[in-house]
């Protein structure tokens, strides 16, 4: 199949590992992930409901090694000083919006030119956007997964 990209914006909160794991559980509950072992490919008959948990969802090995091509595949933000890792969701820092972008400010209008920030298959990234005030309005959340 692939990885897919995913992306997200949710309100803003100041602590964005909140922000994620809220996020997460609105998709899981929705129902707004690739489930493998439900499937177009397999026979209807074979065809599994979805997990009732995301705890659930995890323990399939199928879903270990394919992902859910969206944000279930990230479980958390990194903190200052910690490096990302597979399935890590890195923020986008001042210094980094400054360098490649020109401001410590971000808004929706600076979305479309964010492949200027590095990422990496199954590391997340994350950006607070801004309102035409400079207050903090939301985060956007955006990365690519799935096998």
């Amino acid at each position: 199949m692939g990885a897919s990209e995913w992306d997200y914006y949710v309100p803003y909160q100041e602590d964005l590992n909140a922000a994620l794991q809220r996020l997460r559980r609105e998709v899981f509950d929705a129902g707004d992930y690739y489930w493998v072992n439900g499937g177009d490919w397999r026979p209807e008959a074979e065809r599994e409901p979805r997990p009732q948990s995301l705890e659930e969802l995890w323990e399939d090995e199928l879903v270990q090694e394919t992902g859910t091509h969206s944000i279930l595949d990230v479980f958390h933000v990194v903190g200052p000083g910690e490096s990302p890792d597979y399935s890590t969701v890195a923020p986008v820092t001042a210094e980094e919006a400054r360098e490649r972008l020109g401001t410590d400010e971000l808004t929706r209008a600076h979305v479309t030119d964010f492949d200027v920030f590095p990422r990496s298959r199954w590391i997340g990234r994350c950006a607070v956007l801004h309102d035409d005030e400079d207050a903090p309005q939301e985060i956007y959340f955006w990365g690519h997964s799935g096998d």
